[in-house]
């Protein structure tokens, strides 16, 4: 399986990540059909682990490439790094407060109409749909970047990053189909919104390994602005939920086994 998937062109890879990606985010909203509510210590293990493998592979696989690629292309390593970097957190920084803005001058009344329903519920799918976004393109990027052949990127690695994106996707497509159930919504209907929303990952995805395969020069702020989108759902969202956990140190824990096995993949294996 490995050797037929490492066979296949960069470009299809992404795709096939991303797909990955997505289902995940479609098997996390489809828990609507089967539970009224999700044990929190298991989601918490999962979110701790999977912010682990992103930090690692944000670093071992995106952005010590990244910065590699710069000093080669005779470019301002640190300037395009630092670029890339705050681009990719400052863009899921704008996404992620879109909702947190239209709930501050809309705020939830006691007696909402279907219609203050919708907008409410439409601003969250919408978030969440821009937020993963970038991160497709992480993917994308970790995988074109094979086909550029760059030096210090490995397929371990690129598998790295989707596994990390897909790890935390679970929990996404939840976040969107539970609070469209609790709005009234049919567990069909909020399903097929939560998966809705990851379903721009592909597309993000095969457009980011183009991009990095046909434009060498702005390959080093991809990449690195693939990693600063990563370290800050890390920051922002994985680690500050995992350790609302009362056992936080078990949390602490996860998200450390998280980052040594996506290390002995990308550094031993690679």
């Amino acid at each position: 399986m490995f050797d037929w998937f490492s066979g296949l062109s960069p470009v299809i890879q992404a795709g096939l990540a991303t797909l990955f990606t997505w289902s995940v985010t479609a098997l996390g909203a489809s828990l609507v059909f089967l539970l009224k509510k999700i044990n929190k210590t298991f989601m918490d293990g999962m979110l701790g682990f999977a912010a682990g493998v992103m930090i690692s592979a944000s670093f071992w696989s995106l952005l010590e490439p990244g910065i590699t690629q710069a000093n080669n292309l005779g470019l301002n390593a640190w300037l395009m790094s630092s670029l890339g970097f705050i681009s990719g957190g400052l863009l899921l920084f704008i996404s992620d407060n879109m909702y947190k803005v239209y709930n501050r001058h809309h705020p939830k009344r006691k007696h909402e109409s279907k219609e203050d329903s919708f907008k409410r519920c439409l601003m969250l799918i919408t978030s969440i749909t821009i937020h993963n976004i970038p991160e497709g393109m992480a993917v994308g990027v970790a995988f074109g970047s094979l086909g550029a052949g760059l030096p210090g990127v490995t397929l371990t690695g690129a598998l790295a990053v989707a596994i990390g994106i897909g790890l935390q996707n679970f929990p996404e497509g939840t976040a969107v189909s539970f609070p469209l159930r609790r709005e009234g919504y049919s567990r069909t209907k909020a399903f097929f919104y939560g998966q809705a929303s990851g379903i721009v990952e592909p597309i993000a995805g095969i457009i980011g390994a183009l991009l990095v395969m046909k434009v060498q020069l702005i390959m080093p702020f991809l990449l690195c602005f693939a990693a600063g989108a990563m370290i800050y759902v890390v920051v922002q969202e994985l680690i500050p939920e995992s350790q609302t956990n009362k056992q936080k140190d078990l949390m602490a824990l996860f998200t450390l086994i998280g980052f040594s096995v996506m290390m002995i993949l990308d550094v031993a294996l690679g």
